[in-house]
């Protein structure tokens, strides 16, 4: 779950490689017979028989990993009607006995699953969870190796449209114009280059293609492990399959129910308040770019931000470091508390116009690398959220946002006065209802909030957990998004024992980063 950009266009940031599958390929249409059960025996409709009984091919792919590609239905509301898509999937085998598999999403939207379980299995769970578990990352739809989103396939594109300055004054027509010219540019490249795909890349669907895999893989009920938005996915499949529920983590849990609006404006509060505490923290550093007062500080980073906006630094590149990408950086550094060291480094340079840690961050977290961009993130990340969030149109309505953001975070909000001008023009709208899950009958499912989470603060998590029927909350008192990867035994030895046992606690543990 990513935050929000300043007087921009843009939502948020990434390039991909579409890989729509064609029709129902003749190996899997060959599996359709009489026997209507899945790999675990259950029943399922005739129409997904196909998908649901079709069966894995696992091959190695390095580093002691397998790899495989499963196959779902564009439309899970008419299957085998046109095209299918590709889910790329990455296990690694249990080191020990296995009891079963663990499905693992690092969040987004965008995030690849694939890549975070490939390349760094063991921070994505621990020894005593591989010892167990079959660990299965994949890539959403729309991500990365699976059936992927694509809009700008050409990095200067993309460029303009993250790093680009309007050449007009603010604010004005003109101004306005060359905004919604760059939004419906963006726009228009990605219903071009992805197609019919991009109707169907919401979180509904991803949940879907989950409980398939989870038959596919041959297991009864699903254990899962979702970060951040990760939890959307886990705690909507919960609700719509409740039977089939294992164990569920919910890590950086977000609020089914919330509007976009409710997230950006908790995000805001969320970022600013960390910002805050990282500059207090800074004070007792020698190496703190700041006053050691907090209030004159966050002047001092309120002052960087009004500079920024009407003066940019060109960097070595060509690029300009605007007051955008000062909050894109920032944000970055501060979803972490391990990366604060960052943000000091940054500051500190900015103070002689150097801006080479400042775009390293906002690069990395736009995943460019050398002119070039390494994933799709970005426009997966805005074409999910087009689809799972009714956009605002209104502009009376965008204005008493906008008031309410900016006196909620007066230091970093400055929002654009458009709203999300690229949800509105895209080719596709939000259907269904913001509503508040239940899984009635499920068993217990974890969830786990962080005080000083500035991505999916801990009201969420509070939240989530009283929604679900058999939510079990799990505080950890501290900074940063995500518990589990601080590695703290309160938090991490209650995950492993309710994972491989079941086991929850009492009550909240409250554990103190």
């Amino acid at each position: 779950m990513t935050t929000r950009p300043r007087r921009s266009a843009v939502a948020l940031a990434l390039v991909a490689v579409l890989a729509l599958s064609g029709c129902v390929p003749t190996w899997l249409s060959g599996l359709t017979g009489q026997d209507t059960s899945t790999p675990t025996g259950e029943e399922v409709d005739a129409g997904l028989e196909p998908y649901y009984r079709q069966a894995l091919v696992w091959e190695r792919c390095g580093g002691g990993a397998q790899c495989a590609t499963a196959i779902a239905p564009l439309d899970w509301d008419d299957p085998g009607e046109g095209d299918d898509v590709e889910l790329a999937l990455v296990r690694y085998r249990a080191t020990e006995e296995a009891q079963g598999s663990l499905f693992v999403n690092p969040g987004g939207p965008g995030a690849s699953g694939f890549d975070f379980v490939r390349d760094s299995v063991d921070f994505a769970v621990s020894e005593r969870l591989r010892e167990r578990f079959d660990v299965i990352g994949w890539d959403p739809r729309g991500v990365g190796r699976s059936s992927a989103v694509t809009c700008f396939t050409d990095p200067a594109d993309m460029d303009e449209f993250i790093y680009g300055v309007p050449e007009a004054e603010p604010e004005t027509p003109e101004w306005v114009d060359e905004l919604e010219r760059s939004a419906q540019r963006f726009v228009d490249a990605c219903a071009e280059n992805s197609g019919d795909l991009l109707e169907h890349v919401d979180t509904d669907s991803t949940v879907r293609d989950l409980d398939m895999l989870r038959a596919v893989v041959g297991d009864e009920s699903l254990n899962y492990f979702g970060y951040s938005y990760g939890t959307e996915i886990g705690a909507r499949y919960a609700d719509r399959f409740p039977e089939r529920v294992g164990r569920l983590v919910l890590d950086g849990a977000t609020d089914p129910t919330t509007t976009q609006f409710e997230v950006v404006l908790a995000q805001s509060i969320g970022f600013e308040s960390a910002l805050t505490t990282y500059l207090t923290e800074c004070a007792a550093a020698a190496t703190c770019p700041f006053p050691t007062d907090t209030a004159a500080a966050l002047a001092v980073v309120e002052q960087l931000y009004e500079r920024l906006e009407s003066d940019p630094i060109a960097g070595p590149d060509g690029r300009l470091f605007t007051d955008s990408v000062l909050d894109i950086a920032v944000a970055t550094a501060l979803y972490d508390e391990a990366s604060w060291e960052f943000l000091s480094q940054m500051f500190t340079e900015l103070r002689t116009g150097v801006v080479e840690t400042g775009f390293l961050l906002a690069d990395f977290y736009y995943g460019r690398e050398n002119g070039e961009y390494l994933d799709n993130s970005l426009e997966a990340f805005i074409a999910i959220n087009c689809l799972d969030y009714p956009v605002e149109r209104d502009a009376e309505r965008i204005i008493e946002q906008n008031a309410a953001i900016a006196e909620a975070a007066p230091v970093t909000s400055d929002p654009s006065v458009l709203g999300d001008v690229v949800c509105q023009n895209w080719p596709h709208e939000f259907e269904g209802e913001l509503e508040p899950v239940r899984a009635e009958g499920a068993p217990p499912i974890l969830v786990i909030g962080t005080t000083g989470d500035p991505a999916t603060p801990y009201v969420w998590a509070e939240a989530l957990a009283e929604q679900l029927e058999s939510g079990v909350l799990l505080t950890y008192d501290g900074e940063g998004h995500i518990a589990y990867d601080e590695g703290d035994p309160c938090i991490n030895d209650l995950v492993d024992d309710y994972l491989i046992s079941g086991a929850v606690p009492a009550s909240d543990p409250v554990c103190a980063g």
